[in-house]
């Protein structure tokens, strides 16, 4: 094979030629100028040191050589063609599943639209999805790719890219403001009451971690006026929603919940942020890649709070 005197691609365009009887209709078969079609024969001639076609005004008309290597021509574009098929088959055989992990708050329908969009246009990538507040270790490979709330970073190793800045603010219910009404400060909050994470319920290696506003929340109140403590953010949205008290909710996911009322905005310094981090290993595959370039954006447009 090194010592063919010939482009293979150029089988292709003599296969053209042939069939359609002119450069000009192989050229928009090809999708290439009529000049290059014409160069490219000229090549395949030279090379083979055959006249493949006999030029007229009428188009290019095979010879008799032409003739002779057509059914070679024909079968060297079929071996080619079962190669490309052959090798996307293994392709997709040999693709993991991109293995990602989360707080279960992230596992939304708006989450589970981004991943049906990128599956649409890239079917043979399929997902494996951990529910888990637990920070796993991804360069162990324990997962892929991880979604994390946190001031910062430590492990320089990740392939990090910052998703948000992520806000958490008070919220109630209509039934809670219709008996105590709602605080409209950090300065209001002595005569209501709250749901709070709590620290003695987030001992274990799964629980959720608190954000900056509980912390200050927890400083700033009396203990008599914690309602209730839940060991993580589902059950502190299902203690608001039942009319328990106030509590801090992430505004991002607080979408999700209409019934949620905020009471004020975000208190300055309660932010944090949340980061796609990614293995180095997992980032070396294509699909990992093109998935990270493709969630980011995406994500970011789903956690806009609502004004």
């Amino acid at each position: 094979m090194n010592s063919a005197p010939y482009n293979w691609s150029d089988i292709l365009v003599f296969l053209a030629v042939y069939q359609s009887g002119s450069t000009l209709a192989a050229s928009k078969q090809l999708a290439m100028s009529q000049p290059t079609v014409a160069r490219r024969i000229d090549a395949l001639e030279h090379a083979l040191k055959l006249t493949l076609f006999e030029r007229d005004t009428r188009g290019f008309k095979p010879t008799t050589a032409a003739k002779d290597l057509h059914a070679h021509a024909t079968a060297i574009a079929s071996a080619a063609d079962s190669f490309a098929h052959q090798a996307d088959k293994l392709r997709h055989a040999e693709t993991k599943p991109i293995r990602i992990t989360a707080p279960r708050v992230n596992f939304s329908a708006n989450f589970a639209a981004i991943l049906s969009e990128f599956s649409a246009t890239n079917p043979g990538v399929h997902f494996e999805l951990i529910s888990s507040y637990k920070v796993l270790d991804l360069v162990a490979g324990e997962a892929d790719i991880a979604i994390r709330f946190a001031t910062k970073v430590d492990d320089e190793r990740l392939i990090c890219t910052k998703l948000t800045t992520a806000t958490s603010a008070l919220y109630g219910t209509q039934s809670y403001a219709d008996r105590h009404g709602l605080p409209t400060s950090m300065d209001d909050l002595a005569r209501h009451h709250f749901v709070l994470l709590g620290s003695d319920l987030r001992a274990g290696p799964d629980a959720t971690r608190s954000s900056p506003l509980n912390d200050l929340l927890r400083k700033q109140i009396a203990p008599g006026q914690i309602a209730s403590q839940c060991s993580d953010i589902e059950g502190v949205i299902t203690a608001i929603m039942a009319g328990f008290g106030l509590g801090a909710v992430p505004t991002s996911l607080a979408n999700d919940y209409g019934a949620l009322l905020r009471c004020f905005p975000p208190p300055e310094g309660t932010e944090s942020a949340t980061w796609l981090l990614i293995s180095p290993e997992a980032y070396r595959r294509p699909e990992v890649k093109a998935f990270s370039a493709f969630f980011a954006p995406r994500y970011r447009a789903i956690s806009k709070p609502k004004v």
